[in-house]
């Protein structure tokens, strides 16, 4: 990934909570055939290694888990929110006009060793944690969870799936905020996104020219 070091993030912390709030993820291998893709939702256990762990599970019908021998290199790919910025809300365009459109963004690149993991006791765990945390973001008076369903059908539906465990290595953050612009630049452009409803971007923006990134 091209990374200016004015869009690098390296604050453990913050890599992790973009992960922990985008959790679905692309999962890039290089298997038999080449290059490979999978999208997948991932459980984050940041306080497991040095890193921090990614778990998921993938179809049994999938081919990625039989291509990937335990140990193999892959990375996960994490985006939050973007956006696309236009020239006119840079005030230093409407003097200079000097100014091109861009698109502003945070992304996570993860490297790690993935580890396959076809044990019904981990798959269960698996989905069970994302099951409770994804159910209560839905706003249900009666979130679904796995005992609304019988045993068998449970159990029938989890032997259709495998885990994979992915230790992390390394991690590279690009925020992506326009800090190559001047500080009225980047304020005006904020509130233009706030306007649009760009909640999340538009605080990220403003957070780089207050100096109070998060």
């Amino acid at each position: 990934m091209y990374l200016p070091q004015h869009y690098e993030e390296t604050r453990k912390e913050e890599l992790h909570r973009v992960i922990a709030e985008y959790p679905f993820g692309a999962l890039v291998v290089h298997g038999p055939g080449g290059l490979d893709a999978n999208h997948v939702p991932f459980e984050l256990h940041a306080d497991k290694g040095a890193q921090g762990h990614l778990l998921a599970h993938v179809a049994r019908a999938n081919p990625v888990w039989k291509e990937m021998a335990d140990g193999s290199e892959a990375l996960v790919i994490f985006r939050g929110a973007d956006a696309y910025i236009s020239p006119n809300w840079y005030p230093s365009k409407h003097e200079q006009h000097k100014q091109v459109p861009t698109w502003n963004y945070r992304v996570v690149h993860v490297h790690g060793r993935l580890r396959i993991r076809d044990d019904e006791k981990f798959v269960r765990g698996v989905v069970a944690r994302l099951t409770r945390r994804h159910e209560a973001g839905t706003g249900d008076a009666r979130p679904w969870k796995m005992t609304d369903s019988s045993p068998e059908y449970i159990n029938q539906m989890l032997t259709m799936i495998v885990g994979i465990e992915i230790e992390i290595t390394k991690m590279v953050g690009k925020w992506k905020l326009s800090q190559n612009k001047e500080a009225r630049d980047r304020t005006n452009a904020a509130d233009e996104l706030r306007k649009r409803g760009e909640e999340e971007i538009s605080a990220a923006m403003q957070a780089t020219v207050t100096g109070k990134q998060g």
